[in-house]
């Protein structure tokens, strides 16, 4: 449910209204009663987090059965790249850019 208030018992509670706005409260500020501002969290608090991730789930779900990755998709040669600057070793399963690389051709 909403919380309506005027404005000038909105200056007199502001504090209590942000509250009541980041634990996810719809609070609106009426001038004469007329609704005229809605006061919102800019941090999503925890209710709204998992209503985003809800949608997120149902986006990513969404595009279940129309892509086709191929096995390795995530292996790439500037990922064995980056592993052998950071590391300093030969990493496991990852190709060289030298064998993936594309001949140059003029």
């Amino acid at each position: 449910m909403a919380v309506i208030a005027n404005i000038h018992e909105a200056k007199t509670t502001l504090s209590k209204l942000i509250e009541r706005a980041l634990a996810g409260e719809e609070v609106i500020i009426a001038r004469a009663g007329k609704p005229v501002v809605e006061l919102k969290a800019l941090n999503p608090s925890v209710v709204d987090r998992e209503a985003i991730r809800q949608k997120r789930l149902a986006l990513f779900g969404s595009m279940e059965g129309k892509m086709n990755l191929q096995p390795g998709w995530e292996e790439s040669a500037f990922d064995a790249d980056m592993h052998r600057k950071w590391y300093g070793e030969e990493p496991e399963g990852l190709p060289h850019a030298a064998e993936t690389a594309a001949p140059l051709t003029r």
